[in-house]
């Protein structure tokens, strides 16, 4: 049984002796419950991890380890406390304003953004779990089929697209590296440093794991809405140039990732006890995806990435 609000702050050592806690609600998540905790001058985030979370391929001891990396790399605020056996988080909370996509994508975010990424992948530790978009894919398909989840009239087509974009990748494995894997907009927040330049700061660390760099790169890329002039600058950023391969490889993971959010939703309409669109949100993603695997490039970046 998931603990309540109350029973968590009892669970923190340092919440549970203070003189004086307040709660308040955080919104924008869709599947954990998040608070900020006001306890004798200090503010935190406490999360609650939503139910059956674990279906749709979370673990938490891992969203831990590279959450406290994260911290002590200066990308995520700072682990205060892990509460066990549940899996919840205690962080530092920071003050910091939203990054709307438009202003992200500017040029000197987008390099701001690709050096708080390649730290993590060059830094960061080997984290106890692999985070490969194909078989994240499969397994959310499984779920979704045992849980009697809606899939779009053209999901055989979509997984043959997908089929042919793992053998050509096949040709160049990647090398397993620690990765975010989820760096949707609402991830991302400027924190005011008084008398200082603003950091920025990365947090949601639940999908972490081993995996390829090209998929927290094309997750980025779709999800701030980058053109192809902002992805070679996010390229020549990470590695220094912009070769064709990496494009391409780039360009077929981006659907790649929007299928994951689109089959994330889908699996979430079986399972999930929130009060969201799921559905809507799937076929939000799938119609997403499907102008990414019709575009007239598609069958070069194909032939590319083998190059």
């Amino acid at each position: 049984m998931p603990l309540t609000l109350q029973e968590a702050i009892a669970r923190v050592p340092f919440l549970a002796n203070a003189k004086n806690v307040v709660s308040t609600p955080l919104t924008g998540g869709i599947t954990n419950l998040n608070y900020k905790i006001d306890a004798d001058g200090r503010s935190y985030v406490l999360r609650i991890t939503g139910a059956n979370t674990d279906k749709l391929g979370i673990r938490r001891d891992v969203e831990y380890s590279a959450s406290l990396a994260a911290g002590k790399l200066g990308i995520a605020p700072d682990v205060m406390y892990y509460i066990e056996p549940e899996g919840y988080l205690v962080t530092r909370f920071v003050n910091a304003r939203r990054i709307p996509p438009e202003v992200l994508r500017q040029p000197n975010n987008i390099m701001r953004v690709v050096r708080k990424l390649r730290l993590f992948h060059v830094r960061g530790p080997k984290l106890d779990a692999e985070f490969n978009a194909f078989r994240v894919i499969e397994m959310l398909t499984d779920v979704s089929r045992q849980n009697n989840c809606r899939f779009p009239f053209d999901f055989d087509w979509i997984m043959h697209e997908v089929e042919r974009v793992e053998v050509a990748l096949t040709k160049d494995p990647y090398r397993p590296t620690p990765c975010h894997n989820d760096l949707l907009n609402l991830n991302w927040l400027e924190e005011e440093v008084p008398g200082g330049i603003d950091e920025l700061r990365l947090l949601d660390w639940e999908y972490a794991g081993m995996g390829d760099v090209f998929f927290d790169l094309a997750n980025f890329s779709h999800n701030q809405g980058l053109n192809d002039e902002q992805v070679r600058l996010l390229l020549q950023e990470y590695f220094g140039e912009v070769s064709p391969k990496a494009f391409a490889r780039l360009r077929l993971m981006w659907p790649m990732s929007e299928l994951r959010e689109a089959m994330w939703g889908t699996t979430q309409t079986g399972i999930s006890k929130l009060d969201e669109d799921f559905q809507g949100y799937a076929d939000l993603w799938f119609g997403r995806a499907r102008q990414q695997l019709t575009d007239p490039r598609w069958n070069t970046w194909l032939k590319d990435v083998a190059g």
